[in-house]
């Protein structure tokens, strides 16, 4: 696209917003919350493996225990109670502290992404989930008010399971959350509670409903589709109107569920914006889970990262990237589950990619070369500044993890290939921060001109757009 051209849809643009602003479109809507999005981006950790189990995070949770216990439900059935009520206490006083919010505030971010499954307040009769974790919740949301950070609350597992990952609790291969009796209305239970006891704090910008509900393609995934969307609406309505009357200034997350967002637009899913205010999608962007993307080098992988604007701004609906990582390899042991390998070096059970070698690609940072720690620097520049220009902002995965420091932002950090944001309320994400390269997608540009330039410049445009038009400026 030449600069001519470029120049016209910026005019366009302007020329939208401008008679938007004539005709009245700029009315203030009722829905005002806590956190400014659309004009503050949204720059967040989730603290993955804390309220959650999950074994690759935590694998000395899991050392010396049974095959058999693979998620945080096995884990509190197939062994003493009492052992692994202790083992859970200790856990939870001590991954996550005060000090972790404090650094986490000191690093730039504003937001913490808090994952928490459905048993922290609701236990279904047969199973042996262990509670306690709604307590560190709530003390959670005290450090998050004292260092000047949000909270995004995450219903990350439900009843039955709805993806079948151990981080729903439950890894099994026939996940029933959308057919087991009651498994839904329990779900609804659940965010109802979360409603009545943070829909008027101010440090709680928005509730995420239900992460990564993956439809069974074998089963029919059309029929899970369809109960998500009831659940959709119902949760929309219990947060955004929890006496039925009075609005609520908390925002409604709601994941993608691995249909991309084009898949919601072209539904009109709560599409009109007189109609459902505060709604965001989460999308969730990694490059590692499949047999092609671990086929990948790492130019592809920064390719696809400042590509992906495209995909970005294909909705309706304010969005933002509630997962990713500079991570580009599912070697860290465990991630594909306990005791399962990883497609990376071929050990992943059928998969059908080249195996290559995982040694220096996991673990200590110590260990990492110097040409790895440029590739993770360049690879999250890439993803963090494109992901800011095409939506409200993102939410990195993890903030520390015990033995894989590529998926860590405490890591990185540490050893340079994140940098500590230098202004919390900049709007882009190069003036966010002390940065001496040029941005990183820039460089491609300037080195790969042709088909890769154009569709760039055509994301960056419509991430232009879509930022407009979450802001009240368009339509």
């Amino acid at each position: 696209m030449g600069s001519n051209a470029i120049y016209g849809v910026l005019l366009f643009a302007f020329s939208l917003s401008l008679s938007s602003l004539v005709s009245g479109a700029a009315t203030a809507r009722a829905f005002t919350p806590s956190f400014d999005f659309g004009t503050t981006k949204v720059r967040g950790v989730n603290l993955g493996g804390w309220l959650v189990l999950e074994p690759w995070i935590t694998p000395s949770l899991f050392e010396g225990l049974s095959s058999n216990i693979i998620d945080e439900l096995t884990f509190c059935t197939y062994q003493d109670s009492l052992a692994a009520m202790d083992t859970l206490n200790k856990h939870w006083d001590t991954w996550i502290t005060e000090a972790d919010f404090e650094q986490i505030s000191n690093a730039g971010l504003n937001h913490v992404r808090i994952p928490v499954g459905y048993w922290a307040f609701e236990k279904l009769e047969q199973e042996q989930y262990i509670q306690g974790q709604f307590l560190y919740l709530n003390k959670s949301i005290g450090w998050a008010e004292k260092h000047n950070l949000k909270v995004i609350i995450d219903l990350h597992g439900a009843p039955g399971s709805q993806n079948g990952y151990d981080h729903s609790g439950h890894n099994t291969s026939d996940p029933t959350w959308d057919i087991g009796p009651g498994n839904i209305d329990v779900t609804r239970a659940v965010i109802n509670q979360l409603v009545s006891m943070y829909h008027n704090n101010p440090v709680v910008s928005a509730i995420s409903t239900l992460n990564e509900p993956k439809p069974d393609k074998a089963r029919n995934s059309t029929y899970m589709l369809d109960k998500l969307k009831t659940f959709y609406y119902d949760s929309y309505g219990n947060i955004r109107y929890p006496d039925q009357w009075t609005q609520s200034n908390t925002a409604v997350i709601l994941s993608d569920a691995f249909q991309g967002l084009a898949y919601w637009r072209d539904q009109g899913f709560m599409a009109s914006p007189s109609s459902y205010q505060g709604v965001i999608m989460d999308t969730h962007k990694y490059q590692m889970f499949t047999d092609q993307d671990v086929a990948k080098t790492d130019q592809d992988h920064i390719k696809a990262a400042c590509q992906s604007s495209v995909e970005l701004t294909q909705t309706t609906l304010w969005t933002i990237v509630g997962e990713w990582s500079a991570a580009a390899s599912d070697c860290a042991p465990h991630l594909n589950g306990r005791s399962t390998g990883a497609r990376y070096d071929g050990t992943f059970r059928g998969s059908s990619a080249s195996a290559r070698s995982c040694q220096g690609l996991t673990g200590d940072a110590a260990d990492f070369s110097d040409a790895y720690k440029r590739f993770l620097f360049e690879y999250w520049e890439a993803q963090a500044s494109t992901y800011e220009h095409a939506t409200l902002g993102w939410i990195a995965w993890t903030w520390k993890t015990e033995r894989a420091d590529e998926w860590s932002y405490q890591a990185g950090l540490k050893n340079g290939w994140i940098k500590r944001i230098q202004n919390k309320t900049a709007t882009t994400y190069e003036d966010a921060k002390v940065f001496p390269d040029p941005a990183v997608c820039g460089k491609l540009l300037a080195s790969a001109p042709g088909r890769f330039e154009s569709r760039s410049y055509v994301g960056l445009m419509l991430g232009v757009l879509s930022v407009m038009y979450v802001q009240g400026l368009l339509w």
